[in-house]
């Protein structure tokens, strides 16, 4: 893959705050990066920099190689950084018309956009009767009208019910599967674990982490059992010479594994001892827990 975005030593001070603190990311060609942190960690100010908005204390970046000047590279990037905002009583083709003179690109793409957003059959009803969800993905058909290579999302899920926050995850996978290259600011873990690709933390305007998703997931040497007799179950486990440490919750036996064994290995000593489980589930470690893991690492 090649380097869609080099970032280097990247430093922003707004009198003694120290927004961003000499951050170093690469973002490639295809990836859905996700720029995670808690409220005031520097993430929108992070992207504010690399869109020209906020200028560098120190440090610099780098889009495309540096092969371009910059106002030519950043017609190449569609970003949503605010609030939807639109005049309110045009149309959503009347909108798209307006952004697109300001851009000076073309409009013939206009109802592909809105049927790709899933606007097409309302892109004739004004902006003012639109839902939160249906502003949010207005908002990305317009950073979509020139056909940009890189999208930029700040928070793209932020304050929407949960059928408008898998619309627009539902879109943000879409667009990626195009093979455009999405960077997404968000504090939802949640959200940027089913769609990103690749990701960082950021505390205090500082990297604390940085890698693939797929890297920090996956199944754990934990596994939850359950059966008719929970009591015996977690007597007859104290023969299995494979288990670290063993808890009874809700309902369920929980038990953490040596390094060498697995659930396949529990569930041929329960049927050897005659115990049939109703429930033998390997846990698995989600982004939420591998963030607060992180964060608390970095206190």
């Amino acid at each position: 893959m090649t380097k869609v975005l080099s970032i280097q030593n990247l430093t922003k001070r707004f009198g003694k705050l120290v927004a961003v603190n000499q951050l170093n990311l690469t973002v490639e060609t295809g990836q859905v990066y996700g720029i995670l942190g808690p409220n005031g960690s520097g993430k929108t100010t992070t992207l504010g920099l690399i869109l020209h908005v906020i200028a560098p204390t120190a440090g610099i970046f780098e889009w495309f190689g540096g092969n371009e000047a910059a106002v030519d590279a950043r017609k190449k990037i569609g970003s949503i950084l605010e609030t939807p905002s639109f005049y309110p009583y045009l149309t959503a083709v009347q909108n798209l018309r307006v952004v697109a003179h300001i851009k000076k690109c073309g409009t013939g793409n206009i109802d592909s956009i809105l049927k790709q957003v899933s606007l097409f059959d309302r892109k004739d009803d004004k902006f003012r009767n639109y839902s939160l969800g249906m502003k949010q993905r207005l908002s990305i058909a317009a950073a979509l009208l020139s056909d940009p290579p890189v999208l930029i999302l700040d928070e793209p899920t932020n304050g929407l019910d949960p059928e408008g926050i898998a619309e627009v995850r539902s879109l943000i996978k879409d667009i990626a599967n195009q093979g455009k290259t999405i960077i997404i600011a968000s504090h939802l873990l949640d959200e940027v674990q089913k769609v990103c690709t690749d990701f960082c933390v950021l505390k205090n305007g500082n990297k604390l982490h940085e890698g693939p998703v797929q890297d920090i997931l996956g199944e754990t040497n934990k596994v939850e059992l359950s059966c008719n007799n929970l009591d015996q179950l977690d007597r007859k486990l104290d023969e299995f010479k494979g288990i670290k440490a063993k808890y009874q919750q809700n309902g369920s036996l929980f038990a953490e594994l040596e390094s060498n064994f697995s659930a396949t290995d529990v569930n041929a000593f329960c049927h050897e001892k005659g115990i049939t489980l109703h429930k033998l589930i390997p846990q698995t470690r989600s982004l939420e827990q591998e963030f607060l893991k992180i964060l608390k690492e970095n206190d």
